[in-house]
């Protein structure tokens, strides 16, 4: 992505109105912006395309939000940011599993989504550090932004990938959900329900047995530990 150029947001709503809305505010703050009207417009256009990142309604006629995050996700790790009903945790949870990086529940200030599609898009780029991370028979290229388990490529969310970092730079170190609520998320508050939603996507991803993990461990009453 060149550093330079305006950020490209995909907008995916049925609600035309409020998707204007977001348009006309993301635009003021810098970003370019593209919208799709449904579901099946907009995974086509996410994959013509390939936008810096896709805000996505998940309840939408047809092709709802969670198919067209699933199928994303099986093509490519452009940052999803969700839009969902208050009080839906459910959907929260199951869209988070899925692969999406961020949630905003509805009704929100387009404020408070810039900010979050900003947060999501710096930690996607994150800091280019020159050195490869490795554990647990995995080699984290933090410059190419590439990750591998046993010299096969693995694919990674960015949220994954920056739980993966954190665990990988701090190994032994029991880490509290909370704590890495903030670290990765940049959230002083918020529901940790989250971190462990991606710790086990992660498991699944790195783990040879995601039930009985060797690196990734548990700490009973605190959260986690990478001991690979």
């Amino acid at each position: 992505m060149d550093s330079e150029a305006e950020p490209r947001v995909l907008v995916v709503d049925d609600d035309s109105a409020l998707a204007e809305v977001v348009a006309r505010y993301l635009r003021r703050e810098g970003f370019e912006v593209d919208y799709a009207p449904d579901g099946e417009a907009g995974l086509r256009r996410a994959l013509d395309t390939l936008p810096d990142l896709v805000v996505l309604d998940l309840m939408m006629p047809g092709m709802d939000g969670f198919e067209v995050c699933r199928r994303l996700r099986r093509a490519t790790s452009i940052p999803v940011v969700m839009l969902t009903a208050l009080g839906e945790e459910n959907d929260r949870i199951a869209g988070l599993d899925l692969g999406a990086d961020d949630y905003v529940t509805k009704p929100f200030s387009p404020r408070e989504l810039a900010a979050r599609v900003r947060a999501v898009l710096r930690r996607a780029r994150g800091a280019a550090v020159a050195e490869v991370l490795t554990g647990g028979g995995l080699e984290v290229d933090t410059v190419a932004h590439e990750v591998r388990r046993k010299g096969e490529p693995v694919t990674l969310t960015t949220k994954e990938y920056d739980l993966l970092v954190c665990f990988l730079t701090n190994p032994g170190r029991a880490f509290r959900r909370e704590e890495l609520l903030e670290t990765v998320w940049g959230w002083s508050i918020g529901d940790t329900s989250t971190v462990t939603v991606h710790v086990r996507r992660l498991r699944e991803k790195i783990e040879d047995d995601a039930s009985a993990p060797a690196c990734l461990k548990t700490v009973r009453g605190v959260g986690y530990r990478w001991e690979g």
